[in-house]
């Protein structure tokens, strides 16, 4: 029985990031030898064991064979003749390939070191083709690296084009494609992982809503960038920058669904997307099953992002009602996630990237002064019900109008 440190650890280590978790390969041994040594078993669709001290997770070395479509599609073989070299063909990328010894020794048969400096994303085998999973992890890749300047390999490219035109993506799960878009999310260069999945053309088939938007104009004077799918990947660059937040990322991502349900000949004017866009939003996030606090943001960013820039002109009432509408009045409210999506929505243009937001701070400021309002003498009067809530608006429209005053 030998034990090695693989995948992220090894690959992390390499590139002098910090190691987060470390995951251990066990060759030459059963099921029942670990058993006898303390392991507890956790893995369902395959032999994955916790140390009995460390609580690390190790692994029996295995083969796989394809025997249906899909990622479950496949049958393990686990056995104490199964080589290291033989669990390591299976993997995904061959910088997640490389072994370690308990003396710090490296084995690497798919040549990952020579990947890592060369800055590239390549399958170790032909077999990479079987899980369509795997098209997810690359793009998921390439959003954690691009900043070292990790691209794709063109082999593997191909390879994922391929898989793409079988038919494999269609495959793919609500609950993986959300996993690998929530991880992606929080990953240095969220936009690559989009543009990767372009590059394949996963795009069209895994999120239709946002391939949709490549292709469509918008006005030149406001858009220099023009192509709202362009537009799309530079505002999620820009709330990249502003927040480490995946659900700010997201709702940044998706705020202009809409300027794709734009009849062309009505381009590159897109009257009335905001409201337009949320079809579109809501069949995304019952396709992938997106968490409420995500939803919540992105349907609110969509719908008010264009108020959020005109604040300034915004009557009292209009925005008054704009803040009760986004929650902003709640002790657990999102109220500085969506001003980092408008704010990365004003910036997210070509030559506009460095530009200030004053109308963050200035509903910022509105806020201060709706948050000391006193409304004891309201919730005390003979008020009831939905009266309570009028009275409440009148006296933040009132603070609003007076706060606008002193300002000009």
């Amino acid at each position: 029985m030998k034990t090695y440190l693989v995948g992220g650890a090894v690959r992390d280590r390499l590139l002098g990031y910090p190691v987060k978790e470390r995951d251990w390969l066990v060759v030459g041994a059963s099921v029942e030898t670990l058993l006898a040594q303390g392991f507890r078993p956790v893995g369902k669709d395959f032999p994955v064991f916790l140390h009995p001290d460390s609580h690390e997770e190790y692994a029996l070395a295995r083969t796989e064979r394809k025997t249906a479509p899909g990622y479950k599609g496949f049958v393990f073989h686990t056995a104490a003749d199964v080589t290291l070299e033989q669990d390591l063909q299976r993997r995904d990328l061959t910088i997640n390939a490389i072994a370690e010894t308990s003396d710090g020794q490296l084995i690497d048969p798919y040549n990952g070191q020579h990947d890592l400096k060369r800055r590239l994303l390549r399958h170790v085998s032909p077999a990479f083709s079987e899980d369509p999973v795997r098209i997810l992890r690359v793009a998921r890749f390439a959003a954690r690296f691009a900043h070292l300047g990790f691209s794709v390999a063109d082999e593997t490219l191909a390879l994922m084009r391929q898989m793409v035109a079988n038919g494999e993506a269609q495959h793919l799960v609500a609950e993986r494609v959300w996993a690998e878009l929530q991880k992606a999310l929080g990953e240095t260069t969220p936009a690559a992982f989009f543009e990767v999945l372009r590059d394949c053309s996963a795009l069209q088939v895994i999120f239709p809503e946002i391939d949709a938007l490549f292709g469509v104009p918008q006005p030149a004077q406001y858009h220099p960038e023009i192509d709202t799918g362009i537009h799309a990947l530079m505002v999620l660059e820009q709330a990249s920058r502003l927040s480490s937040q995946p659900e700010v990322r997201l709702a940044a991502l998706l705020h202009d669904l809409g300027k794709a349900v734009t009849p062309s000949q009505f381009w590159p004017s897109h009257h009335g997307h905001e409201q337009k866009g949320l079809k579109p939003l809501e069949n995304f996030c019952q396709r992938l099953r997106v968490p409420k606090t995500y939803k919540t943001l992105a349907r609110d960013v969509m719908q008010y992002h264009t108020h959020c820039h005109r604040v300034r002109e915004l009557r009292a009432d209009t925005l008054a009602d704009l803040l009760h509408n986004i929650g902003a009045f709640r002790a657990a409210n999102q109220l500085e996630g969506f001003l980092i999506a408008c704010e990365a929505d004003a910036r997210g243009r070509t030559g506009f990237e460095n530009r200030d937001y004053p109308q963050a701070d200035f509903i910022r400021a509105v806020m201060t002064q709706l948050n000391q309002l006193d409304t004891r003498a309201i919730l005390n009067s003979k008020l009831q019900g939905a009266e309570i809530g009028t009275a409440i608006r009148r006296l933040r429209i009132d603070c609003i109008s007076q706060f606008k005053h002193q300002l000009s």
